[in-house]
């Protein structure tokens, strides 16, 4: 049989067919297998994890197929319980695929100490941002005598004088004494001055 005439027969394209029936079948085992072995649409919901401890999170990742990384210990929330998890990525509600790593930030065990700054003869408009920026509180204010209105005089916690460079716990609150701008001065007397009207007088000779 000559090619032209293989080529227009019938067993030509019998073999066509068969050959792209083959094919097709091929390409869908093997899509098939790929969507099974990435667990194509098959995600998993990320729990909340937050106020949980590391070992409460790892019971309840490990029963999802989930697994966790720890980031980092935050400065302390008192709204947190003390070495519970206070961050999460990806976050609580996120689509993931089986065997994803959730990185979490643990609260801290207590607050963290901190130094007094220098606000000596500072005003009290500089000192308390001066103390929020480095997370300590304003506490009771409290007015002594002196030139400056509104100067701070001393730093007080707990009734104990503070000087720069101690060190304190972060959110304490710092008792501010501050001048009253109400100074009055009392005059006094120069004893070098002699007083001659009150001195007996001389008759000349």
């Amino acid at each position: 049989m000559s090619l032209r005439a293989y080529l227009t027969s019938r067993v030509f394209f019998a073999q066509i067919l068969a050959a792209m029936a083959i094919v097709g079948v091929i390409s869908y085992l093997f899509f098939h297998w790929i969507t099974f072995t990435t667990h194509h649409g098959q995600e998993i919901t990320v729990p909340d994890l937050g106020k949980l401890s590391a070992e409460q999170a790892e019971e309840k990742l490990a029963a999802i197929d989930l697994d966790y990384i720890i980031l980092d210990t935050v400065d302390f929330r008192p709204d947190y319980p003390k070495l519970t998890i206070v961050e999460q990525e990806p976050k609580a509600g996120s689509k993931v695929k089986e065997g994803r790593k959730i990185y979490i930030k643990i609260n801290a065990s207590t607050y963290t100490m901190v130094s007094v700054p220098d606000l000596i003869e500072k005003t009290y408009r500089q000192a308390v941002p001066t103390l929020e920026a480095i997370g300590l509180l304003e506490g009771t204010i409290t007015y002594k005598p002196y030139l400056g209105k509104d100067m701070v005089l001393e730093l007080r916690l707990n009734g104990k004088k503070l000087k720069a460079g101690d060190k304190v716990l972060k959110s304490s609150k710092i008792d501010l004494v501050l001048g009253d701008g109400k100074v009055t001065y009392e005059e006094t007397i120069d004893s070098t001055v002699v007083d001659t009207t009150q001195m007996p007088e001389i008759d000349a000779q």
